[in-house]
């Protein structure tokens, strides 16, 4: 069972959307070989495909990165095109 989910709320309209999908799949790819790829699930939602969940989480504005633990508890968010650097310091810290 995952330990984090790691979702992009995105939107067909949101250039921003690209940066960012870019920024995860790097993300993904460098622990794709690390122990810690088995604990962390990578999601996408299209904001006018999901719009329930999207408001469950809040989600204003595309694009913005929600984490959360294995429980549901959201351990950090991203509103905007986070860097990668911001990616994994959030995942080591929670992973930790």
């Amino acid at each position: 069972m995952p330990e984090l989910t790691v979702t992009l709320y995105s939107s067909s309209f949101c250039g921003a959307c690209t940066s960012t999908r870019h920024t995860l799949d790097l993300v993904a790819s460098v622990l794709s070989t690390s122990p810690l790829d088995d604990r962390i699930t990578w999601r996408e939602v299209n904001v006018a495909d999901r719009p329930d969940e999207s408001e469950q989480h809040r989600i204003t504005s595309t694009p913005t990165v929600v984490m959360t633990g294995g429980d549901g508890t959201e351990v950090m968010r991203a509103t905007g095109v986070p860097t990668s650097e911001q990616v994994l310091a959030a995942i080591a810290k929670n992973l930790a």
